[in-house]
């Protein structure tokens, strides 16, 4: 009998995964990229993209996971032993080991988050020097103490469990982040000049779609944003019931993760361009842009500290998913306790984490390695492993169980031949252009 932990409800798994897929990446890199890249013209290769590849990446790694009712190591090490191949353990441990190194990385942008939030909350906002305040306290000591607050808060909502930790509060702070969402965006509209940011967002300029760097970015963000890594997506597929529909959950999470990126893009090109900044991809436009455009703004300390709120519940969801993804693989494969577990990979984070802490030149190194190469390998190693080692016509019916219309040999052939090569090509683009995600 299984004993694990099941998500009690579809809203609750949803809401869980799209708390992971939606990152900073919706929030700072799709606004960009929407604008930079054609505007609404871009949307058309990104839908294309991330309805097609990222829908059926995420089938792929929810169905692994509950067939195996376990995490990629799980399965891994099963196929690795039926087919009586060498290495199971250690090639288990390797998606794993990967969503431990973007939870180092990841937890140090949650402790900036946290940090401002802190400002906007206490006023100082306002007094700090917005165009070096940031480039001062990032890579510096200053941030290790709210880097391991962040680590402290997800590890204490992975000890609370599958239910009463990621189900629970994943029920709470999402539809939250989308009221907040709305809120910001409505009065970001409000303001005079903001028309212009929605003409930067949407007026479609086609002759991009010509452009070669239009595709290869939609297709980055599309197979980033719905948080394919190998092992964190699978583990909360191990926590679904038999009777859940694989297909229709992976397009809600696929269509929710879509909105919330719109809903961002809504709420910060306008007000960027109603006060005549300058449009900035990355992190400057969070802790630098963003701070200035709340002095200017009438009630700027409120929105400010709501902003950041709604950046902290963003960036939180998704580092629980990769906390749960290396704690369940130690769980299901050592005697700890789940709560032993996750101290100890806090722990272990905190203190692999301070000289990331320390230079940004070695977090952007460490960053770039992780995203561009180790993500998509790993995304591209659970593929192999499901669909080539295993056994291609279990692994479609594992999808299909609970399904109403239940996927073909279609989906089969697209998964093994295209979608593989796609996250192939996923990774040689990423290593070329110096990431794509």
């Amino acid at each position: 009998m299984d004993k694990r932990e099941k998500f009690t409800s579809k809203l609750g798994f949803v809401m869980a995964c799209i708390g992971s897929a939606i990152g900073l990446g919706n929030i700072w890199m799709f606004p960009y990229r929407l604008g930079a890249y054609g505007g609404a013209a871009f949307l058309i290769p990104y839908f294309i993209f991330v309805f097609i590849l990222g829908t059926t990446g995420l089938i792929t790694e929810f169905a692994f996971g509950r067939h195996f009712s376990g995490g990629s190591m799980t399965g891994i090490m099963t196929v690795f032993k039926e087919k009586k191949l060498k290495g199971g353990k250690i090639v288990g441990m390797l998606p794993a080991i990967g969503l431990l190194g973007i939870f180092m990385f990841y937890n140090i942008v949650v402790g900036w988050i946290l940090k401002y939030f802190v400002l906007s909350g206490t006023g100082k906002l306002k007094t700090i020097d917005k165009d070096t305040y940031f480039n001062q306290f990032a890579g510096s000591s200053a941030s290790i103490p709210w880097d391991a607050i962040a680590i402290v808060l997800t590890v204490v909502v992975i000890c609370a469990g599958v239910i009463k930790g990621i189900e629970r509060v994943s029920k709470i702070i999402m539809p939250a982040l989308f009221v907040i969402f709305i809120l910001l965006a409505i009065r970001s509209l409000s303001l005079p000049g903001s028309m212009e940011g929605v003409k930067f967002l949407l007026q479609p300029k086609w002759h991009h779609l010509l452009e070669p760097d239009t595709w290869v970015m939609a297709l980055g963000q599309a197979f980033f944003t719905v948080s394919l890594n190998g092992c964190g997506m699978v583990v909360y597929g191990s926590y679904l019931k038999k009777d859940y529909n694989i297909p229709k959950l992976a397009i809600s999470t696929a269509v929710l993760d879509t909105l919330a990126a719109v809903l961002a893009s809504f709420v910060i090109m306008p007000a960027v361009f109603a006060f005549g900044l300058d449009v900035n991809a990355g992190p400057p436009l969070l802790f630098m842009t963003m701070p200035i455009i709340f002095d200017k703004m009438p009630g700027g300390t409120i929105i400010a500290i709501v902003f950041f709120l709604s950046l902290f519940f963003a960036a939180i969801s998704s580092s629980i998913n990769m906390l749960e993804g290396v704690v369940e693989a130690i769980i299901s494969n050592t005697k700890l306790t789940r709560v032993k577990a996750a101290i100890l990979v806090g722990v272990v984070t905190f203190v692999l984490s301070i000289p990331l802490n320390l230079s940004m030149t070695t977090f952007d190194n460490f960053t770039n390695l992780i995203t561009v190469v180790v993500s998509p390998v790993m995304a591209l190693l659970v593929l192999i492993v499901f669909y080539y080692l295993y056994d291609a016509k279990k692994a479609l019916a594992g999808i299909n169980e609970g399904a109403e219309k239940p996927l073909g040999n279609t989906f089969l052939y697209f998964a093994k031949y295209v979608f593989t090569i796609v996250t192939i090509l996923v990774v040689v683009l990423g290593i070329a252009y110096g990431g794509i995600g």
